[in-house]
């Protein structure tokens, strides 16, 4: 495509730059990286998008997950049950099945659990077993052979119990039943009509809040699927499950991202769900890594940008607009990650407009030459806003020596805007921050901003400092053998300013 339908392109285009649904407090998966490569690490790339869905027993979990799986049919998911892991029962433990606590943690292989998704994360096939819960047996049934996906949904009462198994997931989600459900109810009420009110009366304790919902999903599960007895799941329900529920489930409930009511009922929340999902699975893997990171999403227009300032024929006039126009962008997301606080206002027509006030306390700090670039960019967005300078001279992948610094005297008390627009090894990007850290600024009070990205040079930052945020508009392949970025768009600093060897 040449420069001219590019630019066509560009002022043609209606394309909509948008943000995806944010939701804080996601956890993701940390990499350990020792040194930048040469080339990416293979297993970020197959790195899949893994949620966590706990809740009580017969909560609505099962539905949950149905939900979400319909709704992102155009992916590759796959759900791994936790109840597919309960440890087999020995001969004494079957003699007496009724006093044994199946919600308890020691019930659950947690590290087969472990094994299994471990190999599932590094693109391994895995057979899981079908727990035959008649015979309290994994080994009744043929196992179910599960292949690597796009989406691991993890599902059960304690997958959020053990850290380890927490540590695997990029989404958390705790089911909650909430107010009863007239079909379940019904169904309860039915059970006590049907002879079983002296017995229900003998553990009243359970009905309460959301607990007779779960119990009577229960016992229509278990008396139907199941096979079991009535008096022997009120029996089960009142020793083991509900102080399960209080003692090991419940807690859990505060390391969940996301808390649906209602369970299955909520399909608001569902949508949402998805829709985040969907934004996740969209962005580059690193995102799911680093939480750290955002890519802005990309639309035509700024793919088009692109195109042309990693044009080598195109002339430093169209390189420098078109590149302002990306750096204004990757600023305005930037600004977006500060903090805010709510401001009213009254409008010309005496209305009340609930609002937000800016950041006050700010300043941005470049990395000399290249970094200049975007001072205009943010003095445009930022009126009046102090700019300090950094210069640090480079040779190859690794040489690293503070020249120059220059910085507003009260920086630790702002938050920073650091701008360069090219991460390539991270080596100057880790100099420069230490050297803001070491000012007093707090790691979380810095926002690093640039146009592209390396792997490597994401790898080197987020590692080091996993509470700053990256604001970048595309990632890279990576680095070549003389560590420049590829594809890349030459050396950014002489394109620009008109300085590079014709």
């Amino acid at each position: 495509m040449g420069s001219q339908s590019v630019v066509d392109l560009i002022e043609v285009s209606s394309g909509a730059h948008f943000s995806g649904f944010h939701m804080d407090g996601i956890e993701s998966r940390k990499a350990v990286i020792e040194q930048p490569t040469t080339s990416t690490d293979e297993n970020v790339h197959n790195q899949p998008f893994v949620i966590g869905v706990a809740g009580g027993a017969a909560s609505g979990k099962t539905t949950v997950c149905d939900m979400i799986i319909h709704q992102l049919h155009d992916q590759r998911v796959v759900v791994v049950n936790q109840d597919s892991f309960y440890h087999n029962l020995t001969d004494e433990e079957l003699s007496r099945v009724h006093e044994y606590n199946f919600d308890h943690p020691d019930a659950f292989d947690t590290e087969k659990l472990l094994c299994t998704m471990d190999k599932l994360m590094h693109a391994q096939a895995v057979d899981i077993p079908n727990y035959d819960f008649k015979s309290y047996k994994n080994n009744v049934f043929s196992p179910r052979r599960v292949n690597p996906s796009d989406v691991i949904i993890l599902e059960g009462i304690l997958v959020f119990h053990d850290p380890r198994v927490r540590e695997l997931m990029n989404m958390k989600i705790f089911v909650d039943t909430g107010p009863s459900t007239s079909e379940n109810f019904k169904f309860l009420l039915c059970i006590i009509g049907g002879g079983l009110f002296l017995l229900c009366s003998s553990h009243h304790a359970i009905f309460s809040a959301d607990a007779d919902v779960r119990l009577a999903r229960r016992i229509r599960r278990d008396t139907v699927e199941r096979g079991r007895d009535i008096a022997m799941v009120l029996d089960q329900y009142s020793k083991f499950v509900k102080p399960a529920f209080d003692d090991f489930i419940l807690p859990t409930k505060k390391y969940a991202d996301i808390i649906i009511p209602r369970g299955g009922d909520n399909d608001v929340a569902v949508d949402l769900i998805v829709q985040h999902i969907r934004t996740k699975l969209g962005q580059h893997d690193l995102c799911k890594i680093y939480p750290n990171l955002y890519v802005i999403q990309t639309t035509f227009q700024i793919r088009g940008m692109h195109t042309l300032i990693r044009d080598a024929q195109t002339t430093k006039h169209d390189f420098v607009f078109y590149a302002d126009r990306l750096i204004r962008l990757v600023v305005e997301h930037g600004l977006g990650h500060l903090p805010f606080t709510e401001k009213q206002v009254i409008t010309p027509t005496g209305s009340v407009y609930t609002g937000v006030d800016f950041c006050k306390r700010l300043c941005g700090v470049s990395i000399v030459r290249s970094g200049e670039s975007m001072e205009n960019a943010l003095r445009a967005c930022c009126k009046g806003i102090k700019i300090g300078k950094i210069l640090i001279h480079r040779e190859g992948d690794n040489g690293q020596q503070l020249i120059y610094e220059k910085l507003p005297q009260d920086i630790a008390n702002r938050n920073v805007l650091l701008l360069d627009p090219i991460l390539g090894t991270g080596n100057s990007a880790v100099q420069a921050i230490s050297l803001v850290i070491e000012k007093g600024v707090p790691e979380s009070n810095i926002i690093f901003l640039n146009l592209i990205s390396a792997p490597q040079g994401v790898h080197m930052v987020c590692k080091r400092f996993p509470r700053i945020k990256i604001v970048t508009s595309e990632i890279e392949i990576g680095l070549n053998k003389d560590f420049r970025v590829i594809p890349g768009m030459g050396e950014f600093g002489d394109r620009y300013f008109g300085t590079d060897d014709e």
